[in-house]
């Protein structure tokens, strides 16, 4: 048989039969090392176990909607609605909790409200009916920015580009406090159209 012989940095020498032929090291079977053995078996496979349920949960989440509360639409409180002047175009705002799957999110609408009496509004979207912009209360008239529509306090387009009056929002009011359903419509139509 042909041995090679190498000679190593440390003055060494190795056949290449002594290099390739080597023994593991057997286990032990003792029961104390097997214990240890099954200890970190049954550990890795708990860690690894947590892990993937910790990943699933989100992604199942994801695909089975948690309730139909996103089917229908809900009214949201509007606060300080009694403290509003009767008459009185006024810009207010209000807060929604929106969740999808695990990602919660809070947003803040705002509307226009006219109150008439304790138990009668007109809310009306702060959407012009023509490309969506915000418009503003200037000189008792609801003007957009954008392109010049004007609107009157009753929604009727005086003047401008506006194919509609302003849109109105669904509404009710319990208890002399004022609950609206925000909702958005297709711009530049002039049929009111929800998107």
């Amino acid at each position: 048989m042909f041995l090679a012989s190498l000679t190593l940095t440390n003055g060494y020498n190795k056949t290449k039969e002594s290099m390739t032929n080597h023994t593991s090291t057997p286990r032990s079977e003792e029961p104390e090392d097997i214990q240890k053995r099954n200890f970190i078996k049954g550990l890795t496979g708990a860690i690894l176990g947590f892990m993937t349920l910790f990943l699933t949960i989100p992604f199942v989440s994801y695909l089975i909607p948690s309730s139909n509360e996103g089917t229908e639409k809900k009214f949201i409180k509007v606060p300080n609605f009694p403290g509003l002047p009767i008459g009185a175009p006024t810009k207010m705002t209000f807060q929604d909790v929106d969740v999808q799957a695990f990602i919660t999110s809070n947003i803040v609408y705002d509307i226009w409200v006219i109150k008439h009496a304790a138990d009668r509004a007109t809310v009306y979207s702060p959407l012009c009916p023509h490309l969506n912009c915000r418009y503003t209360f200037v000189q008792n008239e609801f003007k957009c920015p954008c392109h010049g529509s004007v609107f009157n306090e009753s929604g009727k387009c005086t003047g401008g580009p506006s194919p509609r009056p302003l849109d109105t929002l669904p509404y009710k009011i319990e208890g002399g406090e004022l609950y609206v359903q925000w909702q958005l419509f297709k711009a530049g139509v002039p049929e009111k159209i929800e998107v």
